[in-house]
């Protein structure tokens, strides 16, 4: 039986690497009285870098980057659902987080950098495994995969494309710009905004009015037809991430791994209908804006918003 790798050749050994061990940075030590031969990876002795170099370091680091991003996009939507209370509440909930100043940034630079490795490594995987096996199968039969684990790829993409969207409208305000906070007048807060019992935004503070900015986004039926599938979609791809992320993390075990599937398909409807409610019931009318608002005197009372929008203009809820 010979060595690992190592294919002997007059005397003189080759290596030949096998199970996918990288073919730089490798010493050969010469060990004990059969002067048998070792090889060490110095990547097998960095666990980061072994992270990176096998299948499942780079699904484990999906797992842990999804459940990153599935915190914060349940964390973001329960935020959004207060564009149901008063305008006080997204707007003085948004002016917090505004005034968080670096820590809002870096926030922004941790997710950043998880969607990335996220999106990154699954584009590795999805070349590792069409280069394991060149050649199609003749039929191709699929008896225990689910139809959002086939699809993960596209469902993928479009959520990408739809989140550079959503952060070009709502956050940058490079799509749609007429109706993005900076160019809205300012609200006037009619009462303390409280967090966790404890005020953080301060009655009569001037602030961006995001309450409007969301009804006025939403008025656009493209928008949110667009903004309704892309969240379907999402779901869609969350029903099955979710519980990868579960297997690959050693959480699903034989004896609830059915409990486990049906609370990741629960959170998924859910988390599909909370933010299926914001466009849709604006877009039909359901949920009308607060009176003396900006979004109220434009889409109730149809005052132009360039007429709205005077010099040094703040809004005050009547």
């Amino acid at each position: 039986m010979q060595p690992l790798g190592l294919v002997p050749d007059r005397g003189a050994f080759t290596f030949a690497p096998r199970f996918g061990l990288p073919t730089v940075n490798l010493s050969l030590v010469l060990a004990g009285e059969t002067r048998s031969i070792h090889v060490h990876s110095l990547f097998a002795m960095n666990p980061v870098c072994s992270l990176f170099r096998t299948s499942i370091g780079k699904k484990f680091i999906m797992a842990v980057t999804g459940a990153a991003l599935i915190a914060f996009v349940t964390g973001h939507l329960v935020g959004n659902l207060q564009i149901f209370a008063s305008p006080d509440k997204i707007n003085g909930y948004a002016h917090f987080l505004q005034s968080l100043g670096p820590v809002l940034w870096i926030e922004r630079l941790v997710l950043l950098g998880c969607a990335i490795l996220h999106v990154g490594i699954a584009v590795q995987l999805t070349i590792e495994n069409q280069q394991a096996r060149p050649e199609k199968y003749d039929f191709n039969h699929t008896i225990r995969a689910t139809l959002s684990s086939r699809t993960m790829r596209w469902t993928g993409a479009v959520v990408a494309a739809f989140i550079a969207y959503h952060l070009a409208q709502f956050t940058v305000g490079w799509a749609d710009a007429k109706d993005f906070k900076a160019a809205l007048p300012e609200y006037v807060m009619q009462s303390d905004f409280h967090l966790l019992g404890i005020p953080v935004v301060a009655k009569d503070l001037p602030v961006h009015d995001v309450y409007s900015m969301v009804f006025l986004g939403f008025s656009h039926a493209v928008v949110s037809l667009f903004y309704i599938i892309a969240v379907g979609l999402l779901s869609f791809h969350l029903a099955h991430g979710a519980e990868s992320m579960f297997q690959t993390l050693g959480w699903k075990s034989g004896l609830w791994a059915a409990l486990l599937k049906k609370v990741v398909i629960l959170y998924c409807v859910l988390y599909f209908l909370g933010n299926l409610a914001i466009p849709g019931a604006i877009l039909t009318g359901m949920v009308k804006p607060a009176a003396g608002t900006v979004a109220y005197k434009n889409l109730v009372e149809n005052v132009p918003l360039e007429q709205l929008r005077a010099p040094a203009a703040t809004v005050t809820q009547r």
